[in-house]
Parts: C-alpha cells; sequence; structure tokens
C-alpha cells in the first residue's frame, strides 16, 4: 500500500510541501485540505479525509495551530504522524506535549521558505530542518532523518527554548529590519553595492510575511528583548553621529 502525506493548510509553505512531495516521493498519495478550496475527492479533501493519511504536515499559522490540533485529534488514527513545521517551537511544543501526549508527532522547523527555496534554484542541498522534539521511537526516527539527509537536507537538533532563542536574534531581526526598510520605501537602484544587494534580498524575502511577522513577534517569548536591544544601539548609533 502506497503511503499518503496530508497537508493541512494551502499557503505559501503549504504549496512548497506539496511540490517538495510530488517532486522527491512521486509515489506519495497527497491529500491536502485547504478552508479556502472545496474537496474534489482526487487532491482537495475534507478534513477527516486529511486526518487518515499517514503523515499530516500541519502548515497552518501559528496562532491557528492550536485549534488545529484539537479539530484533528478525534480523526486521526494512532499511527498516523502529525508534523509541526511551525516558525516557534516553545508554543507547539507546549500544545502537542498538553493535547497529544500519546500521539506520534515531530515537531521541526524548516529553516527555508519558498522564496529562499526558489533563489537556490529549486535546490534542496544544505537547506536545514531543525528539530526540536518528537515522540516516534528511536529507530523510526533515525531512518526518517536519513531519508531527509540522503536528499539533501541537513536535520540539526536544537531544544524549543534554543530555537526561539537563536530565532529571534536571526530571522525574527531579519524580518523586523525587514519591514523597517520596505515600509520606509528604500528600494534598488543602479548603483547598489554587492552588500546592499544582500540586504534587499532579504527584505525581498520577508517582506510579504507580515502575517507571520506579527504571529512569531507573539509567540517567541525572545522578540520583544531583540526590539529593545535592537532600538538601543539603534539611537546610540544615531547619537554618535549627531555628536559629531
Amino acid at each position: 500500500m502506497s503511503r499518503t502525506v496530508g497537508i493541512v493548510g494551502y499557503g505559501h509553505f503549504g504549496k512548497l510541501v506539496h511540490a517538495l512531495v510530488a517532486r522527491f516521493a512521486p509515489d506519495v498519495q497527497i491529500r491536502i485540505f485547504s478552508s479556502r478550496t472545496q474537496p474534489d475527492g482526487t487532491l482537495f479533501f475534507g478534513l477527516a479525509d486529511v486526518a487518515k493519511c499517514d503523515y499530516i504536515v500541519l502548515c497552518v499559522p501559528i496562532h491557528a495551530f492550536e485549534t488545529t490540533i484539537e479539530k484533528l485529534l478525534p480523526l486521526i488514527s494512532w499511527s498516523s504522524i502529525l508534523v509541526d513545521v511551525a516558525t516557534v517551537k516553545l508554543h507547539t511544543v507546549e500544545v502537542l506535549q498538553r493535547l497529544a501526549p500519546a500521539h506520534r508527532w515531530i515537531a521541526t522547523h524548516p529553516m527555508f521558505g519558498p522564496e529562499s527555496y526558489m533563489k537556490q534554484g529549486s535546490e534542496v542541498s544544505g537547506l536545514r530542518i531543525v528539530v526540536s522534539k518528537h515522540t516516534l521511537p528511536e529507530q523510526e526516527y533515525k531512518d526518517l532523518r536519513k531519508a531527509f539527509g540522503s536528499i539533501g537536507f541537513v536535520v540539526v537538533e536544537k531544544s524549543a527554548q534554543e530555537h526561539d532563542a537563536q530565532l529571534a536574534e536571526t530571522l525574527f531581526l531579519t524580518h523586523y529590519v525587514g519591514q523597517i526598510i520596505h515600509r520606509a520605501g528604500f528600494t534598488r537602484t543602479e548603483i547598489d553595492t554587492v552588500s546592499f544587494g544582500y540586504l534587499y534580498d532579504a527584505v525581498e524575502s520577508v517582506r510579504h510575511d507580515t502575517k507571520l511577522f506579527e504571529d512569531v513577534f507573539a509567540y517567541n517569548p525572545y522578540c520583544k528583548a531583540v526590539i529593545e536591544r535592537f532600538d538601543e544601539k539603534e539611537r546610540e548609533v544615531r547619537k554618535m553621529l549627531l555628536g559629531h
């Protein structure tokens, strides 16, 4: 019997998961649940049908994660594996441990999105996936990790706390600066330096992710301190320049 992968949520990342599964596991049947698309029995299905899949990838916004788990738990089988791909980990791991302690799940964060995937020429070699926690049998987890490694992904193990602390100082900071640059109207010119090109690449990769930006701030407890630290040093640099 062929394996099945269910995708719950069909935004930008849900579509990327669909493309990756179709590319690297063409024999796997894909079932998608999207609140914006009516079931057609071919690709799009109701939540109850998607919940029967072997793997269920949760591509929903962070603020909808807990309610989605609550809807899925009465529908899934004990053999199904819930795959968390949210950008924060403390929140989702806590939800999974509280609501689904006896179920099979793995809490991950793929450190890439559709834009970075495309900018890499649709190559996955070197792209990182963080794993924070799981309830799989150890050999099954090792086999899964080996399978992703054989494709080219790099699996990094970090606790949810480590992940969120580092993410606040990297991805969230990039979003923060990118949102400011975008809203200020700065853009590319004919005389861009290479360094500005790199900076604006980062702006373009995050400027459309306002909802994700807001969710990460709301659910990652380390983000507020990063903003305060950045703003303090921005004022310090401004004072240094004006003082001269």
